[in-house]
């Protein structure tokens, strides 16, 4: 790590995929009168709003947020007690108001003026971010998140604490958006009056996972008592097919704590795995639990015993949106950690998606230079975060709990 951002963060924010990120390439600056529109605000409550793009009324009169959707924001805030111009700091995914402006800016017009949002967050380090509409999520998540980012009605209603910029990023609709429908003005007073409730919460700074590598000796699982949350990294979807393995397997025994190893070939060095899966006295917990369920089943040929909780059907009861089910969403939206896989998941993936049989490119990870470190590690993160996610659930649903 150095500095704000990991370099692997930072390495192609000013050229990826050899295009040029700039206001010459972008061009936005030349059918505008304030180019490079600049933050306003005196910013004494540490709220930074980030909109879509200056509107016409913004250029003529020199400065962001003076319109009507910004009037209408103005007065929805100060029902929570927040003078938009005293206690916040305003600003726009895209700085000039171009020709295209009145509608959404384009995807490579935020790209070449996310660097300006970056240098603000570095500058004046807010508590809160509010991102008003889907630009102001491709500019702040955008880049970092690897997978299908969606709309705004995905990101809505999440406060994020983002552990990369230090601050609860609060995505939620755009102002122009809220006007026409009753149910979206009423969400969106929601998701603000949420977010600015997050100002007296302390920032959550999580302790680094102690990961302990097994090598050949699994003996120490006869020692786990209580639950444990446990992720395999598997050959593929399915285990029917002729050839699949499970490759590693982790077993976090806290929110801090896990063990991982290769998967031994021999059954009786997986003997104390085995022992630890089929003790009714102790609880599991997973992602999607009948995944494990399955690969156990078909390829050890023991039936686990105890499931406690599946952090995917509880994120189902608690969010029944489209797309936020996943470990890595649920991660990033929880506990503010994005993208801890990228690494990993193009080798989870056939060469030719023929079938949920098919076999995906594990083992050619293992055979590259720290592809193995990298696969356990990974599996490791899995279960950390899938008994970190089962305890926040656990608290949430609590009163509706049967036990």
């Amino acid at each position: 790590m150095k500095g704000f951002f990991t370099s692997k963060q930072t390495e192609s924010q000013s050229r990826p995929d050899s295009k040029i990120l700039s206001c010459a390439s972008c061009g936005g600056y030349k059918n505008c009168k304030t180019p490079k529109m600049q933050p306003i605000g005196n910013f004494q409550k540490r709220i930074l709003i980030i909109g879509s793009a200056p509107e016409r009324s913004d250029d003529r009169q020199g400065q962001g947020f003076q319109s009507q959707n910004a009037d209408f924001l103005k007065k929805t805030l100060a029902l929570f007690g927040v003078d938009m111009f005293e206690d916040c700091l305003l600003t726009y995914t895209c700085k000039c108001y171009g020709i295209e402006k009145e509608c959404e800016p384009s995807n490579y017009e935020i790209e070449c003026c996310r660097r300006f949002s970056i240098q603000t967050i570095r500058e004046y380090k807010p508590k809160l971010i509010i991102l008003l509409g889907d630009a102001a999520v491709f500019s702040l998540i955008g880049n970092r998140w690897k997978k299908d980012l969606n709309d705004i009605d995905k990101w809505r209603g999440w406060c994020i604490p983002d552990q990369d910029f230090g601050a609860w990023i609060c995505p939620t609709f755009d102002t122009y958006q809220v006007q026409e429908k009753l149910e979206v003005l009423t969400v969106w007073k929601l998701d603000l009056e949420q977010a600015l409730e997050h100002l007296n919460v302390d920032f959550p700074v999580y302790k680094e996972p102690k990961i302990i590598y097994l090598e050949n000796d699994l003996s120490i699982l006869n020692t786990i008592k209580g639950e444990i949350a446990f992720d395999y990294e598997t050959t593929g979807l399915k285990p029917h097919a002729e050839g699949h393995k499970i490759i590693c397997c982790s077993v976090a025994i806290s929110e801090d704590l896990v063990y991982v190893f290769i998967m031994p070939e021999r059954k009786k060095d997986r003997k104390p795995f085995l022992d630890l899966l089929t003790n009714p006295k102790i609880g599991k917990m997973a992602q999607n639990y009948k995944f494990e369920h399955n690969w156990t089943y078909g390829i050890l040929g023991v039936e686990i015993q105890n499931w406690i909780w599946d952090t995917m059907l509880a994120t189902h009861v608690l969010d029944n949106r489209t797309g936020v089910t996943g470990l890595k969403f649920q991660t990033y939206v929880q506990f503010g950690v994005i993208d801890y896989d990228s690494e990993v998941s193009p080798y989870l993936k056939a060469k030719e998606e023929k079938n949920a049989n098919s076999i995906n490119r594990i083992e050619e990870l293992i055979q590259k230079p720290k592809g193995k470190e990298l696969l356990l590690k990974y599996c490791a993160m899995d279960s950390i975060f899938e008994y970190r996610l089962s305890v926040l659930q656990r608290k949430l649903m609590e009163p509706e709990l049967p036990f």
